[in-house]
């Protein structure tokens, strides 16, 4: 006996709804692509014809004006004319002169995401990273060996913390941190945006050797070099001792919960009975309700075998380090400011 028709409109909904979520693909990489091809840039200063896009991209035009047909949809431009675009405020971001720019972080998810998405299975049925079973490097390792990606992601991970540092300096007060010391600060981005609302305060970076000049370019560029430093090290060996204020932003979802608990223990071994560290990452939710977070967890998973986490999974990683999570400060951004002191 053969299926019944789906005639119940509430089913045939249901049915619809689920179909477009799996288009959501098709609209985030189109969305990627224009990052790439810096579709925003070309439109920052007056409308243009598909044709002309066209030609700036190395694109074919009826291939391109299709794409930015279903952009425009979204909102992120719009056809003025016929075959003539111009860029909305909802896709100015896509600039990458913009102040709260993601031109770069789109990009680079783009570059990514087909490396890995076609080899997810791996991650679901082990646990472990897909990344480096499918490239055969690590992800920083893979950045290392491919200069080009890995100028992107400085780029982007650059461009996220100047994006989510005014959240993180509304939501809480550093006053009262003369010294702060930034574990795996990347480019100095944050600590630059904490120093500059703070003109009393120092600061220190602890990155990786590869990027302390650039962090160093980052700080002086800031105007904030006669107040910060950049030092080359591993968080997984020591950090820095001396700092009233500790900082680490979105460094522990990279890791496992082992690796976790090595990065904090070195962390409470450098602080002193009053110092504090913050922790700014994603804060999961319990329960069913939509959060940011709760994709990246995914992507933490198959990226680098890490993980977003909960406020009582944080509590339990800082107690086994010998730290006690004072409170949650949620910010206007997808992270929260995570406070901890030595128990």
């Amino acid at each position: 006996m053969g299926r019944s028709v789906a005639g119940d409109r509430n089913e045939q909904e249901r049915a619809y709804a689920l179909l477009a979520l799996g288009d959501e693909l098709i609209h985030a990489r189109a969305l990627q692509i224009a990052a790439e091809l810096r579709i925003a840039d070309l439109l920052a200063s007056r409308p243009r014809p598909c044709q002309d896009l066209a030609e700036h991209t190395e694109t074919d035009p009826e291939a391109l004006y299709r794409m930015m047909r279903l952009l425009a949809s979204r909102g992120l431009f719009h056809e003025s004319g016929t075959g003539v675009f111009e860029l909305t405020p909802m896709g100015d971001p896509l600039r990458s002169d913009h102040p709260a720019s993601v031109r770069s972080v789109l990009a680079l998810t783009g570059a990514v995401a087909p490396l890995v998405l076609g080899g997810a299975h791996h991650s679901l049925r082990t646990g472990e990273a897909t990344f480096p079973q499918v490239t055969g490097d690590p992800i920083y390792a893979h950045m290392a060996r491919h200069p080009e990606q890995g100028r992107l992601f400085d780029e982007a991970m650059r461009d996220l913390t100047r994006l989510v540092a005014p959240a993180v300096l509304d939501a809480y007060d550093f006053t009262g941190a003369p010294h702060i010391i930034d574990v795996g600060g990347g480019s100095g981005a944050l600590i630059s945006a904490i120093l500059r609302r703070e003109p009393a305060a120092s600061g220190v970076v602890l990155e990786d050797p590869r990027v302390v000049d650039s962090a160093l370019d980052e700080i002086r560029e800031e105007g904030v070099a006669d107040r910060c430093s950049a030092v080359g090290g591993d968080f997984f060996r020591e950090v820095p001792a001396g700092g009233d204020l500790y900082l680490m932003k979105w460094v522990l979802h990279n890791w496992s919960d082992e690796r976790v608990t090595d990065i904090l223990r070195n962390c409470r071994r450098a602080m002193r009975e009053d110092s504090r560290l913050l922790i700014i990452e994603s804060v999961l939710p319990s329960g069913d309700d939509a959060h940011p977070g709760k994709a990246m967890d995914l992507a933490m998973l198959v990226l680098l075998g890490g993980r977003e986490r909960t406020e009582e999974q944080f509590g339990e990683l800082l107690a086994g380090a010998g730290l006690r999570l004072e409170r949650v400060v949620p910010t206007r951004s997808p992270h929260s400011v995570v406070e901890a002191s030595p128990r």
